[in-house]
């Protein structure tokens, strides 16, 4: 004790508190049990949707936010519109565009691993025509094998999206390699690395336009003469300090005689928008955090009043030998507290270690909110004093010569 007024020193204080922790250990583990999931919860929730939103932010920035894509819309009266043939080339008149690419999907042909497969079992593949600097507009690389050439654009040749691959059971590529693409024999001659810009594109067969034409009969008639196309989609890479002005000149160009009829679109929105409503579900998770929270508090409380209960000879010895009201009333206080704290701590621990090992296997950085872990430790103190008071305030005010007769 100080030499005055008969405070206890910090360190005699933290002796008398645990008393109680350090004589029933596996009763005091259990109710810090409910404290430390609840704060691991929030903690751990939080955490992996800030860990999950700064992976995605950081590959938008490495595919880019300077990619525009245009497709065909509808017209006034319903129908499925068509961008003119002449799209792409007029679009890389325009300043400010770097690259152009563009594909085309080539309806009711459909994609399968042999002729044995059942027509209606198409697994939602597509079959896409495509310019052959394709992978260079979406930033999307080679999972495997090669990308097609002039001369295998000519051919029936055919590289498969991510999705496309996994479907078909091709996980890797060898010679004669084929699939049916509309009804013909395609070789395989690569499988793509995902695509997160152009979704589309992984569940796609790709191959060249000459190809499209030769062998699945897709053509356009212009001046009397056969060309394949049109395209259905066409990807834009503007600089990046002028992507609001292309988007705006993009539909005149592409389709000047009806402009209305090209939808334009940044990718980038829709992967931030997913970055944004990555914490969608937080609240629910957050709940259940929450009413764990409330758990702990109660077995905090149930504890610190059998503790009460059990300890009557220590308090009625303690205020005979001189314990005030308020030594008795903060030695109960601190315990719970001091309990509740133990179980805030071991939370936080466990909820950044399990926000570390999820964002290990997804390749994400480790982010954890300062208000996450600070929160929860926060939130455990507060609970602790608050199912603390009612047993503490009631120990103190045992009097001594009860409290002894009755233990």
């Amino acid at each position: 004790m100080s030499a005055k007024g008969g405070r206890l020193r910090l360190k005699d204080w933290l002796r008398v508190t645990s008393v109680g922790l350090r004589v029933r250990p596996l009763r005091a583990a259990l109710s810090a049990l409910g404290i430390a999931i609840g704060t691991a919860a929030i903690v751990a929730v939080l955490g992996l949707t800030s860990s999950s939103q700064a992976g995605l932010l950081a590959e938008i920035d490495r595919l880019g936010t300077n990619l525009l894509t245009l497709e065909a819309g509808q017209s006034l009266t319903g129908a499925e519109a068509k961008l003119p043939l002449e799209a792409p080339a007029r679009i890389t008149h325009l300043d400010d565009v770097q690259l152009v690419a563009h594909t085309a999907l080539i309806k009711r042909k459909y994609v399968y691993r042999n002729s044995l497969i059942p027509v209606g079992n198409t697994g939602g593949l597509q079959v896409r025509a495509t310019s052959l600097n394709l992978l260079s507009v979406l930033d999307t690389g080679l999972a495997r094998g090669a990308w097609l050439n002039p001369g295998t654009a000519r051919e029936p040749v055919a590289v498969l999206g991510s999705a496309a691959a996994r479907r078909l059971g091709v996980d890797r590529i060898f010679p004669d390699q084929r699939i049916r693409l509309g009804g013909q024999w395609f070789n395989v001659a690569g499988v793509l690395t995902s695509s997160p810009l152009e979704p589309d594109i992984d569940s796609s067969a790709l191959i060249g336009y000459p190809a499209a034409q030769r062998y699945l009969g897709y053509i356009s008639l212009i001046q009397g003469a056969p060309q394949a196309g049109p395209p259905s989609s066409i990807y834009v890479r503007a600089d990046t300090d002028h992507v609001a002005t292309v988007q705006a000149l993009l539909a005149p160009t592409a389709d000047p005689e009806a402009p209305n009829e090209v939808d334009v679109s940044q990718p980038s929105d829709v992967l931030t928008a997913r970055a944004a409503a990555a914490g969608a579900f937080d609240s629910l998770f957050l709940g259940l955090g929450v009413v764990a929270l409330i758990v702990g508090a109660v077995g905090v409380a149930n504890i610190m009043i059998i503790s009460v209960l059990e300890r009557r000879s220590e308090i009625g010895l303690r205020r005979a030998l001189g314990a005030t009201k308020s030594q008795i009333r903060t030695q109960f206080l601190g315990e719970s507290i001091l309990l509740a704290l133990i179980g805030g701590v071991v939370g936080v621990l466990a909820g950044i270690a399990a926000t570390a090992i999820y964002a290990g296997t997804k390749g994400w950085d480790t982010v954890i909110p300062a208000d996450a872990w600070a929160g929860g430790i926060a939130s455990a103190i507060l609970i602790g004093a608050f199912a603390g008071l009612m047993p503490a305030v009631r120990a103190s005010r045992l009097p001594p010569t009860v409290a002894l007769r009755t233990a």
